[in-house]
């Protein structure tokens, strides 16, 4: 695959795309980033979260490379000067497919590109194999079990909030129950449940959308987002009458989700009485299991780690593992991703603290006391379990 990659000019321009979404899917690759510059077109690999160089094709076959990517997406080949987003599905010699989602984008030299590729790997995810631990799955789970109220996953972008909601999806999903959804891209398509695809085009917002679906008779629903104070106050009192709903936002861990519900402007007592549990994630990448190294953590290895938000957790003589760098893993000594999680239940004492407007820090320091393993907690435990290196946690966290 990478040879035909690498005699780009000598092969079609079908042959060509066709072979760079082989060659990414097969390394495991979420994004496929296509830059024009100057004097060349330059190929970059998102895997792992992290952005790798791939390849660089010549300037020259620029315009049939966005104009075959615009044909695959039923985008306008024509428009040249706004932004274009569409959807097609690649299918492999084997039979097996993957969806690929495009933005297309104006750029200084001309139009770019960003494949993101939505393999059905996703499919196969439990809250196990996201990475939550026993303590956390069950919190979720009893969570999921009431028939009404919310729960929220946050984090940043590329945090796996939304992965997160769709594997709870598919275990609430049964024929005696009716999930609806509200997204802002569709990712996957779940079978058994009803997705709606957001339209600002045809003004089919979240929050209208989400007024439609409440006469669609469902027992569960699932927003994409609540990104603004009108879908917040909806899903909220959606909540309230006998809904389960599940959403993302954008905040930093879990105890800041409920501040900015509230400055959203929603009443501390409609947050107190409908909020289940907050999920806070950030996903690490593992370490690679051919090429893994265990080493003891000395003194020197304290001591330079020391104003770290980690060395509270470390100790001397601790178990820690490292990615040597190999073949399989592309010398990065890294493969595939988990997430680490802090659940926040909302009980008594934390519903009491929101009808007073407590303040993130105060809301952290009851989740904690009540049981609540933070995610810097969590992380560290990933590191002595072998699962990721102390350097990805703090990367992470730091991001």
């Amino acid at each position: 695959m990478e040879i035909e990659l690498k005699k780009a000019p000598q092969i079609s321009i079908i042959g060509l795309i066709d072979a760079l979404i082989e060659d990414a899917n097969d390394k495991g690759a979420s994004d496929i980033h296509i830059d024009p510059n100057e004097t060349e077109i330059r190929v970059r690999l998102r895997i792992d979260g992290v952005l790798q160089n791939a390849f660089k094709l010549p300037q020259s076959i620029h315009s049939e490379v966005i104009s075959r990517i615009k044909i695959l997406s039923r985008l306008r080949t024509d428009e040249h000067q706004m932004t274009q987003d569409g959807r097609f599905r690649h299918i492999f010699l084997d039979g097996s497919f993957v969806d690929v989602r495009v933005s297309i984008a104006p750029t200084y030299y001309g139009e770019n590109a960003v494949l993101r590729l939505l393999s059905d790997r996703a499919e196969s995810f439990t809250l196990e194999t996201l990475g939550f631990s026993q303590s956390d799955q069950e919190k979720i789970k009893k969570a999921m079990k009431r028939h009404g109220g919310m729960i929220l996953s946050t984090g940043p972008t590329g945090s796996g909030k939304t992965t997160t909601l769709y594997t709870m999806v598919k275990m609430l999903n049964r024929s005696d129950i009716s999930i609806v959804t509200i997204e802002d891209p569709i990712e996957y398509s779940i079978t058994g449940v009803e997705q709606i695809q957001v339209n600002f085009r045809t003004g089919l917002a979240f929050a209208s959308g989400l007024r439609s679906i409440l006469r669609q008779d469902p027992n569960i629903i699932m927003v994409g987002e609540i990104r603004d104070a009108e879908t917040a106050s909806i899903s909220v009192n959606t909540a309230l009458t006998g809904h389960l709903l599940l959403s993302t936002l954008h905040t930093s861990d879990a105890s800041t989700t409920i501040p900015r519900l509230l400055d959203m402007g929603v009443e501390p007592y409609l947050v107190a009485s409908t909020i289940n549990i907050a999920i806070g994630q950030r996903l690490v990448r593992k370490i690679c299991n051919h090429c893994k190294e265990k080493s003891i953590v000395s003194e020197s290895v304290l001591k330079s780690f020391e104003n770290s938000q980690l060395s509270k957790y470390l100790k001397i003589g601790d178990v820690i593992y490292s990615g040597k760098g190999c073949e399989k893993c592309n010398s990065s000594g890294y493969s595939g991703r988990i997430s680490i999680n802090e659940v926040l239940v909302a009980d008594d004492e934390i519903r009491e603290a929101i009808l007073h407007k407590a303040q993130s820090t105060e809301l952290r320091k009851i989740a904690t006391k009540n049981g609540m393993r933070t995610m810097l907690e969590d992380g560290y435990n990933k590191c002595l379990e072998g699962k990721t290196t102390i350097e990805e946690v703090l990367r992470v966290i730091h991001e």
